[in-house]
Formats: structure tokens, C-alpha cells, sequence
């Protein structure tokens, strides 16, 4: 069969195609990726949660993580406690609505999933997967002590998670090799002499993350952690084109995940503590007398509140953008976080330096170190006022309180997570409601009333009218990035991969290679403008002529090229493949299968014309003109034309 091209093009009339592409194009070309425009609308409130039966959760296996695991169970804090599919009650919904949830909040549709989300309802989904809890504790990093454990009172210190006290997701990463790339004191010779070829691919490299992040994403079924701790990763992003010790980038990627459910003031002081953030943004053993201003701007503007003053819908408080800070103010928080440098661990032949630090180590958060840091008197936002004689910790501590109680905070926060999650172009009345849920808790029942609380954030983000209309506007949605594209495709045709695929072929072709970004700014920024309308679409930033024929060949390459062999040296090698026979069933009645595929990818039927155009190509595949196997080369065809199309592409 030949390989069909047609460009997928943003918010503009689909060009006049001869045949099949132009049929397809025409019922559905690439729209805008907006928000709609509906009238919120209340969702039914959770019935009175039951006591969490926790028989029914069962802890995986430790040895992937190494060590002698503590094994817990743990209840999830502010989430209705789900006794199997009884504790909330069901409320059946659409398949379409569905299909949108997975969408939202998976990272691609399956059809036993549809088929759950139809039977069980949005609410109960999503308290099911904030209530999954199989786990280990404190088996990816070594316990260390909270710095500066007596904080001065004012500043209204927050409780930090030690790293015995994590949470670890059964979708951890796990593979790659350890910190000891970071304590090489021999004074000869390089810590890969005698390794192997693929000593930096193991050790130093994201490479070792790509497959279990992949594999994760297909298989793992704590899927809504994946795809809020996939989000914060491109928020608060940290990059391997940067930073090197695969054991680093894999603690601060767990971590993101472990607090996917928690609380973004948690989110931002593991981020802020963390010794691979302080090497990608230059804060760690910062200089108290000229300290290196990257990561407390990039902290103001990219992780909590933007540049511009914000109402809490996320509109512009003035019209205009009225700045949220001056120079002086970044210079304030510079100061502020000056003191920290590595934990203990690392060793070099050379001694560490400068003197009075730790050596490079990535096998934990910073430690505080008095003498690095500035104790002069500060202001920082939301009138927050830094004492002189503050030390490290409690400096923090105020940096935090003054960026949680900032009004930017929420609508900033929300609005990216909104369109993470649901869609590029959010109203502001979308916006404003989960501004509300972020600042106050809480919502229908998630959450725990504390300021930030990520589970009521995420709840009212999937649970808004706007994300559950049965008739989203022509411009909602947003384009599938291209990693979820790559999972979207395998999940929906029962594949399976060990990653090895996705990152320096895929990911590099489609120019989102996971754990790669580019800058601190993402693969992409979210106010990405689609060309030709008001909109923003920031997916499209990565958006092209070849980059639309690669995700057609992408499909291709699963379902007539057989995707790929297992690689020998990748451990646990399974290549990527999907597996079409449960769809061989309705290939004797081509409009059976391809309205199947087509319910599974967009939760409806295709529009008439594109379908009687894909039913025609699928037909012309009989035994006369294709043999014995003529019913797999229908099904070949019946997905490759569904899940290549503009319809699948963007997601309404």
C-alpha cells in the first residue's frame, strides 16, 4: 500500500485535495486550539465518600527500584476515598465524553478504558485515579534532613516532605545508572573506562528515562499522574542537553510525579532545593555577593507568576501588561536564595569547590550552608519582608509564602495547567474557577483546604462545564503534542514499547525528544500564536510541513511497517509494535471496523464523506486483490487513515 501524505494545517481552509485526502481534510481539517465558550454549568456533587478498602491495592514488585524497601499503603489526603467502583456513585456519561476524558487526563483512550470512564462517570474516574496509592517509601533517594529545622515562626514554615516520606508512583522512573557517575575520585583514568559503549547513554543521559517514561505512559495505569507530573515537567523544566547524571534528572522527574496530587507550594520548594535545578539555573554555591540572577528569575516568570499583573480570570489586570516585578525585585529573590550548595555524596580528585561546599551530587535536596548566604534585609512581593540574621531556610520559606499568596499565582498556574490538560485557548470564567479551587482547596470534595492543593486544582481543571460540554465550540481543544501522539496511537491499538523509539528516531523527527528540552522556555511556550486568528496554540510551535508528514509516517510505521524490533542493548527490550487482531473481527464489514476505530479515536463516528471515503479504501482491500490476508491489510488501513487524520490529530 502507499504511503498517503497530507499536511495537518492550523486554524486555515484545508486545502482542495484530490480523492480520500480531501474528503478527510474537508470534514475535518485542523482547527484552532481554543477554549469553548459555553456557560458553566454545576457538576454533580460527590456522594458521602466511604472508608477507603485498600485490600483491593497491591504493592508492585521492589526489585526494579533496588534495596529493601519499607512497603506501604497509603490513603491519598483529600481525595473522596473510593471502596472499588461503590463508595461514589456511578453516573454513566457518553462515549464521546469519554473519549474527551482519556484525552484530558490519559495519555490515550483505550477501549477497555472507554468502556470503564462510560459505565463509571468523570467524578468517580478521577477520584479513582487520585486514590490509586500502590507505592514504595524512600527507595529512590536517601533520607536528609529538613534545612534549617526551626524556622522563625513569621514566616510560616510549611512542613517539607523528607525523602523517606515519598510517595513513589508505581510509573517511578527506575532505570539508568546510579550517583556513583558522582563520586569518581580516582586520580586517573575517566569513570567509563571499563563501562561499555554505553556508559553516558546509561549514566549520564536521559536516554534510560525515555524508556521508562514511554513505557509507563503505555502501560501503567495511574495514568492522571502521568500526565499532571508530564505537565509540571514542562513548567518547571530542567533538560538533559544541559545537565548530565541520568540518577539526577531521574530524581527530579520523580519527584514531580510523587507531588502530582500534592501541594504546587511542595512543587516549588523540591524544585527550589533541588541540586539538578540548581546546576541547570545556576543556583547552587551562588555567590551572596554578585549571586547569579537565572534561577530567581526564571522562578518569578516561568514557574509561579508570569510578568504581567493578572486578574484571577488570567486576563490582564490593566489591559495592558502591567509588569509583576522589577529588576530589583529578581535582584531581592537572588539574594534570598542565595546559601545552598550540594548534599553530601559526591567526590572528585580534586576536592570540591569552592571551599566550604559539597561536591557536584545529585543524591538529594541542597543543604544550606550559612556562610554562602546573603542575611541582609530584603522585601519581596505580597509584602513579604525579610529580617536582617535570616539564614537559608527561612529565607525560603518567605520566598514561598510570598509567591503563594501572590495573586498571579493561581489564574498563572491554572490557566497553563488548563491547557496542559483540556485546551490551548480556556475562557476566563474556565480560568477563574480553577484559580478559585487552587486558592481555596478545595472542590466538590478533592482537596484539602490548603492553598495550592494540586488534587482540587486538577479535579475543577477536568471537571469544569467547559472541559465536559457534549458541544465544544469549533476552536476548543488543543493539538496533540507529540508525545501524546506517539502514546495516543500505541494505547488505542494495543501496543506496547520499551521507548527506544520514541526519543532520538520519534521524538528527534517530531522535535519533542522527552527530557530534551531546548531552553527553559519548553519544547514549546504557551501563548504560541496559531497564524491567521487570535488564538494561541502551543503545541504548534512545533508544528510544520514535515512535522505533519512525519506524524502520518509515524502511523505508518506502526501499522505496515510492524514498528520495531526489540534493541539487545536495551534492558527489558520490548521494541514498539501494536497488535491489530482484536479489530480483525469487524473486518468483514468495513463500516463495522472503521466506525469502531473511529468511535475509539474521537468518540464518534467520522463526518459522512471522510467516512464513506475511508469504508471505500477499506473495502478495496477483498481476497481476490489481497489474498488470505486481505482482513489484517483492512484493518491496516481502516487505522492508519482514522488515527492519521486531522480528527484525531486535534482534540476537541
Amino acid at each position: 500500500m502507499s504511503l498517503l501524505f497530507f499536511p495537518v494545517r492550523a486554524c486555515l481552509s484545508p486545502p482542495r485535495l484530490r480523492g480520500l485526502i480531501a474528503s478527510l481534510l474537508a470534514a475535518g481539517g485542523l482547527l484552532a486550539c481554543g477554549g469553548g465558550g459555553h456557560s458553566p454549568t454545576e457538576v454533580a456533587s460527590p456522594a458521602k465518600a466511604a472508608t477507603t478498602d485498600r485490600s483491593e491495592l497491591q504493592a508492585s514488585q521492589p526489585g526494579a527500584l533496588g534495596g529493601s524497601p519499607g512497603w506501604a499503603l497509603h490513603a491519598v489526603e483529600g481525595v473522596p476515598p473510593v471502596t472499588g467502583r461503590k463508595a461514589l456513585a456511578s453516573s454513566p456519561t457518553t462515549q464521546v465524553d469519554a473519549v474527551r476524558l482519556a484525552n484530558q487526563g490519559t495519555f490515550g483512550a483505550t477501549e477497555a478504558l472507554i468502556q470503564h470512564i462510560r459505565q463509571t462517570g468523570p467524578l468517580l474516574w478521577v477520584a479513582e485515579q487520585m486514590s490509586t496509592s500502590r507505592s514504595l517509601r524512600g527507595t529512590i533517594r536517601p533520607q536528609v534532613a529538613a534545612p534549617d529545622p526551626t524556622p522563625a515562626p513569621s514566616f510560616g514554615l510549611h512542613k517539607p516532605l523528607l525523602f523517606s516520606e515519598l510517595i513513589i508512583p508505581t510509573s517511578a522512573l527506575t532505570s539508568g545508572g546510579t550517583g556513583a557517575v558522582h563520586q569518581f575520585a580516582q586520580s586517573s583514568g575517566e569513570f567509563c573506562d571499563g563501562r561499555g559503549d554505553n556508559c553516558w547513554r546509561d549514566w549520564s543521559s536521559s536516554t534510560p528515562l525515555v524508556w521508562d517514561f514511554y513505557r509507563n505512559a503505555v502501560s501503567e495505569p495511574d495514568q492522571l499522574r502521568q500526565r499532571v507530573g508530564w505537565a509540571l515537567q514542562q513548567i518547571l523544566v530542567v533538560s538533559n542537553l544541559e545537565v548530565f547524571g541520568t540518577y539526577g534528572l531521574r530524581n527530579y522527574n520523580n519527584a514531580l510525579l510523587n507531588q502530582a496530587f500534592g501541594n504546587y507550594r511542595d512543587v516549588l520548594r523540591s524544585v527550589a532545593l533541588s541540586p539538578v535545578m540548581g546546576d541547570y539555573l545556576n543556583n547552587v554555591n551562588n555567590d551572596k555577593a554578585a549571586p547569579n540572577e537565572n534561577f530567581a528569575r526564571e522562578l518569578l516568570q516561568l514557574f509561579s507568576l508570569g510578568t504581567c499583573a493578572l486578574n484571577t480570570n488570567g486576563t490582564l489586570k490593566s489591559g495592558d501588561c502591567e509588569p509583576t516585578y522589577d529588576n530589583e525585585m529578581v535582584r531581592n529573590y537572588a539574594f534570598a536564595l542565595t546559601g545552598w550548595t550540594y548534599p553530601a555524596g559526591g567526590a572528585t580528585p580534586w576536592g570540591c569547590w569552592p571551599r566550604g561546599s559539597n561536591c557536584q551530587y545529585y543524591g538529594g535536596d541542597m543543604v544550606p550552608v550559612a556562610s554562602f548566604h546573603d542575611s541582609a534585609a530584603r522585601a519581596l512581593l505580597s509584602g513579604v519582608n525579610l529580617p536582617s540574621g535570616h539564614n537559608p531556610g527561612q529565607a525560603l520559606e518567605a520566598v514561598l509564602n510570598s509567591l503563594m499568596n501572590h495573586p498571579n499565582m493561581a489564574p498563572f498556574v491554572g490557566r497553563q495547567l488548563i491547557q496542559h490538560l483540556v485546551t490551548s485557548n480556556p475562557s476566563p470564567a474556565y480560568v477563574q474557577r480553577v484559580a478559585s479551587a487552587f486558592v481555596s482547596g478545595r472542590f466538590q470534595g478533592f482537596g484539602t483546604g490548603q492553598r495550592g492543593d494540586m488534587k482540587a486544582t486538577v479535579a475543577a481543571i477536568l471537571l469544569d462545564a467547559e472541559a465536559r460540554t457534549t458541544s465544544p465550540s469549533n476552536t476548543a481543544g488543543r493539538l496533540r503534542e507529540p508525545a501524546q501522539f506517539f502514546t495516543g496511537v500505541l494505547r488505542a491499538l494495543n501496543g506496547r514499547t520499551d521507548g527506544d523509539a520514541l526519543g532520538w528516531w520519534w521524538g528527534e523527527e517530531l522535535r519533542q525528544h522527552a527530557f530534551r528540552s531546548p531552553s527553559v522556555f519548553n519544547f514549546y511556550p504557551p501563548d504560541y500564536p496559531v497564524a491567521g486568528t487570535s488564538l494561541v496554540g502551543p503545541a504548534f510551535a512545533l508544528h510544520s510541513t514535515n512535522a505533519a508528514l512525519q506524524r502520518v509516517n509515524y502511523v505508518n510505521y506502526l501499522v505496515f511497517w510492524d514498528g520495531s524490533d526489540p534493541q539487545q542493548d536495551v534492558p527489558g527490550a520490548l521494541g514498539t509494535r501494536v497488535d491489530l487482531s482484536p479489530f480483525v473481527s469487524d473486518a468483514g464489514d468495513p463500516g463495522k471496523l472503521v466506525d469502531r476505530l473511529s468511535l475509539l479515536a474521537l468518540g464518534a463516528p467520522l463526518p459522512t464523506a471522510a467516512r464513506m471515503a475511508v469504508v471505500n479504501a477499506v473495502a478495496a482491500y477483498t481476497q481476490q486483490t489481497s489474498g488470505n490476508n486481505y482482513l489484517t491489510n483492512r484493518v491496516r488501513q481502516a487505522a492508519y487513515l482514522v488515527f492519521a487524520s486531522p480528527n484525531y490529530q486535534v482534540v476537541h
